[in-house]
């Protein structure tokens, strides 16, 4: 008979202890478990139903009431979603989570308009919001309104330097808000045993900034060997989208020997997730015969710093000549003041000294070092100046030092 009693109680009893027992977590253990649903498993539908049972034991408990808003977003319920954010802003719930919540729900749903004015009306109570203001960013930068997205990152740059997303994002929106930059750059190289003769490069340049990117007309005076040369380029950044954009270069000279005769180059860029970015592209320089250079970057912002590792590959008949540099900047305002530092080996074709390039000099050995400094005045003024280090194995077992001085002032307007 007791045995009898045992069974019927574990039959019949248990399935009711297991729902008392669920029914006896508070909203906040509730609101655990919805989270992890959501975020462990992936499992919307079942935090969506945790979500309402914890609300039926707290009405009042505003953060998850936005939660149960971000599941109805992230599962494409929107007007669900919209249903209980315009309920807590009604209720003049003053959360910094729910305008992020609800903004980012309109922002994604292309109301872009509304979207600002919630994410006005969250700064509003929360003026020093870092997630607000580079959400505000996000929505301008899409939208092209460039200079408000521009103070907007600015402003966030302020609070925190250290926010790298907002870092990558103003060298993007830099683009776009400079309509006309010029800029006079010279460039100063001393040998020590390479040549006799210093070398001195002028260049002037003309940026204009247009709908599909930015153009730059460049003119570049040269005097090396003792001898005066002139170059013709152009380069051109459009754009394919947020994410990618192209450059295109292409230069002349009838100067050859002081500058390529020819030069082309095209690159394509990725902003990547997390703050990184990447480049694969070609340069090619004509002498007299072609050279063709392949390059690949990668580049990552972190907090104030932006570090970058690039290399160029150069294929002949017998193997592959490297390059390699390593750059780090070291932020200390807006996306143009800046120190940075350079090593590497090899020689760049970006560099005024590309007319060293050619089959045999370009295998020899290369170290070199350097660093620079950019900074702007009234925001519209940027000047810059650097130094590189180069020691070269000009010919087989003999090695020369070169100092390389650039300053550089551009306007823009």
């Amino acid at each position: 008979m007791n045995k009898f009693v045992y069974l019927s109680l574990y039959l019949f009893g248990f399935p009711f202890a297991s729902f008392g027992q669920e029914t006896t977590l508070t909203a906040d253990e509730l609101f655990v478990k919805a989270r992890t649903e959501a975020f462990d498993q992936k499992n919307y539908a079942e935090a969506i139903k945790i979500s309402k049972q914890a609300l039926k034991q707290a009405p009042e408990y505003t953060d998850i009431s936005i939660f149960l808003g971000r599941l109805y977003t992230w599962s494409d319920k929107i007007d669900s979603a919209r249903t209980i954010f315009s309920k807590l802003e009604s209720q003049n719930v003053q959360d910094e989570d729910l305008y992020i919540a609800y903004a980012s729900l309109e922002y994604w749903n292309d109301q872009a308009a509304k979207a600002i004015n919630l994410v006005d009306k969250g700064l509003s109570f929360h003026p020093t919001s870092e997630d607000l203001l580079l959400l505000r960013t996000k929505i301008e930068y899409s939208n092209n309104a460039y200079e408000s997205a521009e103070k907007s990152v600015n402003n966030l740059l302020k609070l925190n330097p250290k926010n790298a997303e907002a870092r990558a994002l103003a060298k993007s929106i830099q683009e776009y808000t400079a309509k006309n930059a010029i800029g006079l750059n010279y460039n100063f190289v001393h040998f020590d045993k390479q040549f006799d003769d210093n070398w001195h490069i002028v260049a002037l340049s003309y940026k204009r900034a247009t709908p599909l990117g930015s153009v730059i007309f460049r003119t570049n005076y040269a005097n090396k060997f003792a001898d005066n040369g002139l170059q013709f380029e152009v380069e051109a950044y459009p754009r394919l989208s947020k994410m990618f954009y192209l450059y295109v270069a292409g230069g002349y000279s009838n100067n050859v020997g002081i500058f390529p005769k020819y030069r082309t180059g095209v690159s394509l860029y990725a902003n990547l997730p997390h703050s990184f970015e990447g480049e694969v592209g070609y340069r090619q320089l004509y002498f007299s015969d072609n050279i063709w250079m392949y390059t690949a970057s990668i580049g990552k912002y972190y907090q104030n710093f932006w570090f970058n590792l690039k290399t160029y590959l150069t294929p002949s008949n017998e193997n592959i000549s490297h390059s390699y540099a390593g750059t780090v900047r070291y932020y200390t305002k807006g996306a143009n003041d800046y120190l940075g530092f350079l090593i590497g080996t090899g020689i760049s074709p970006e560099e005024n000294r590309n007319n060293l390039l050619d089959q045999s000099i370009y295998k020899l050995k290369t170290f070199k070092i350097g660093a620079e400094y950019n900074f702007s005045v009234n925001r519209t003024n940027l000047f810059s100046i650097s130094s590189t280090y180069f020691n070269q194995e000009f010919r087989p077992n003999e090695k020369g030092n070169q100092i390389d001085i650039t300053v550089c002032y551009i306007k823009t307007f």
